[in-house]
């Protein structure tokens, strides 16, 4: 595979050796790839001044199969995005967005992956403050959804017998949802979900908006998804980014 072009998104960024940048990429076609960036330190000429942290535009790759580091010979900056930089809320919820992307996404998911990631980076640059945590975690949820691990909300994970649409439940990340009174009994490690708890989850998982959280309700969701993530799809225990987000450390 010689050179290509494809949409993409700048995930994490970091210098290497005295001229050159390597740079984490989302891409609509590939996945997420490492690709080297030679000489980006010394010139913005080839690579644009904007091409930073969560940019976006048409990147042209050189692809060599079995290669773990491409290489990157251009990149047109379509979107900057620099407001998630000067703020430190916008910009953790963006990182922890990014880190799971570059930690579950298959090529197989790639384009599906790659608009979410877009459309969330758009949205939390000009949320009002007080949603900012909801915006993250509808894009993270519905990443989840989109990668086929959707937690089950109206029947029990266990058993699949139905539950009423308007009662609180009890949620088991091991059995990948709600449980039933009588499996809930069964399952040591679950934990009550509350109504609005449980139509916040269905909400983002269906794209829909879900009102400003109270601090305590945020950092439980944040909570529920990071041990769903860490049970279904990825070790979370060195999710550094996440981490922060989660402690509030900008706060």
């Amino acid at each position: 595979m010689p050179l290509v072009a494809t949409d993409a998104l700048v995930l994490h960024v970091f210098d290497y050796l005295e001229t050159s940048r390597i740079f984490r990429l989302a891409t609509r076609e590939y996945g997420v790839q490492s690709v080297l960036a030679r000489g980006a330190r010394r010139s913005s000429g080839r690579f644009g001044s904007a091409l930073d942290l969560y940019s976006e535009g048409v990147a042209q790759l050189d692809m060599r199969p079995g290669r773990e580091l491409q290489t990157l010979t251009g990149f047109d900056v379509v979107k900057s995005r620099p407001g998630l930089a000067t703020d430190l809320a916008r910009f953790t919820a963006a990182a922890s967005l990014s880190e799971c992307v570059q930690r579950v996404v298959t090529e197989d998911h790639a384009p599906v992956a790659f608009d979410i990631a877009s459309a969330a980076f758009d949205e939390l640059c000009v949320v009002p403050d007080g949603d900012v945590i909801p915006s993250a975690l509808g894009a993270l949820w519905r990443l989840v959804s989109e990668l086929g691990f959707s937690p089950s909300l109206d029947a029990c994970a266990a058993c699949h017998r139905s539950i009423e649409s308007d009662t609180a439940a009890s949620f088991s990340h091991v059995a990948g949802g709600l449980l039933c009174g009588s499996c809930a009994l069964q399952a040591p490690g679950s934990r009550r979900l509350p109504l609005e708890a449980r139509r916040a989850i269905e909400a983002w998982v269906e794209g829909r908006a879900v009102p400003a959280l109270t601090d305590a309700e945020g950092r439980a969701h944040q909570r529920l998804l990071r041990e769903f993530l860490g049970q279904h799809l990825t070790d979370v225990r060195t999710m550094k980014a996440w981490t922060a987000w989660e402690q509030g450390r900008w706060s």
